[in-house]
């Protein structure tokens, strides 16, 4: 009987974690919110919820880390997404993230379904208190387009909390045409947040997009993402160093789509990036534009800056395309690449300034400054081939 009672005890402890937030630390917050691994939805509105990496979470719904609340997710963790467009995760203003994972053992957000696909799900969603210019001047906030949450503020140094050595996979569910998830959209995101060694593998839409904000990032891989793999708008201000972005599975546009902001080309702060040691793989030179409709390493517009250093690009009809004139403006300055090296591009620079009445799609500028070119780039590590420093965590490549 007293070895019954003690397998029964066992078998009730073992159970009762699998329904609510455990911890790795006795001093860990508690919290109200009740991990169902089978039905993982909801929003976690107080304390710490800490995953268990023995345990495969199947997200059904949105799951939302409130402010004030925290969730920590270990090293191997998986979780599987079966909800479609009503499946992500967004961290809140005041919310924090830490994902644990290392490069023998990273951290999974994939689909659930039995044939996986891109946009089987939304994706990750970071809401920050940074700066972004939806209202010139900085210190506006707005709504994210997707998840709906508050972004954006006057906290620089705003922090979401840590990650590293995830993968985001068959991501960008979407709301309507025009409309989609991400795999990682970090809205208003601070620079206390740490974000290295992501990759957004095999989604719909963008693979990373940043709106605004001070996010540093570093070690970011884009791999198969059928829009750009990746994008930034509403002033993002950021030290970057090694991204990989490669087009492949017959669908995507550019390697990196560039705004300021679509509504106020010279709107405050500036978005003004800098960005060393960057790898774009395109479909090839000639690919087919019925399917490649953007065939761009890097389309640069609406007012963005930016600083390019150690770039490898191939495979792109076009290498550097600059338009609008408050974009030109800061051609051979405040946006330039320096240490390019261009393998299969057919036209290695194009700029167009802003439409002139009559004409309909604007007139031809000389943005040549826009890139220095030379042969010895090494861009993300090996030029055009996966860097090493992506193996064993990043897939595809």
């Amino acid at each position: 009987m007293k070895n019954s009672i003690v397998k029964l005890f066992g078998l009730l402890a073992v159970t009762a974690s699998l329904f609510t937030g455990c911890s790795t630390s006795d001093n860990a917050p508690s919290s109200t919110f009740i991990v169902n691994p089978a039905d993982f939805k909801g929003t976690i509105a107080d304390g710490e919820i800490i995953l268990d990496d023995n345990i495969v979470y199947n997200l059904t719904g949105a799951l939302i880390v409130g402010n004030g609340a925290s969730l920590t997710i270990p090293a191997g963790t998986v979780i599987e997404a079966t909800g479609g467009t009503g499946a992500y995760i967004a961290v809140a203003q005041g919310g924090k993230i830490f994902v644990n994972g290392t490069a023998s053992n990273p951290v999974v957000f994939t689909s659930g379904n039995a044939t996986q696909a891109p946009g089987d799900w939304g994706g990750l969603v970071i809401c920050g208190k940074a700066p972004i210019n939806t209202v010139s001047g900085g210190t506006s906030t707005a709504q994210s387009e997707v998840a709906d949450l508050t972004y954006g503020g006057t906290i620089s140094n705003d922090n979401s909390g840590s990650i590293r050595y995830l993968r985001l996979e068959y991501t960008g569910a979407n709301f309507s045409s025009v409309k989609e998830f991400n795999g990682a959209s970090l809205f208003g995101v601070g620079s206390g947040t740490t974000f290295e060694y992501v990759q957004c593998y095999h989604g719909s839409d963008d693979g990373f997009e940043f709106f605004g904000g001070t996010v540093n990032t570093s070690n970011l891989v884009s791999f198969g993402n059928e829009d750009d793999q990746f994008d930034w708008t509403e002033g993002w201000n950021g030290t970057n160093t090694n991204w990989y972005g490669k087009i492949s599975f017959g669908k995507g546009n550019r390697g990196i789509e560039a705004d300021n902001y679509e509504f106020g080309f010279a709107n405050t702060p500036i978005a003004n990036p800098t960005i060393t040691n960057l790898t774009l793989v395109g479909p090839g030179s000639t690919a087919s534009s019925a399917i490649y409709t953007e065939n761009q390493g890097l389309k640069l517009r609406r007012g963005t800056k930016g600083i390019f250093t150690n770039v490898y690009l191939s495979g792109f009809a076009t290498g550097f395309d600059v338009e609008h004139d408050e974009t030109i403006a800061g051609v051979g300055t405040a946006l330039k690449g320096t240490n390019v090296t261009f393998n299969d591009i057919t036209n290695k620079t194009k700029g167009k300034a802003t439409a002139v009445p009559p004409a309909t799609s604007g007139v031809s500028a000389d943005v040549t400054a826009v890139a220095a070119e030379t042969t010895t780039a090494t861009g993300a590590g090996n030029g055009v081939t996966a860097p090493t420093w992506a193996a064993n965590w990043a897939i595809g490549l």
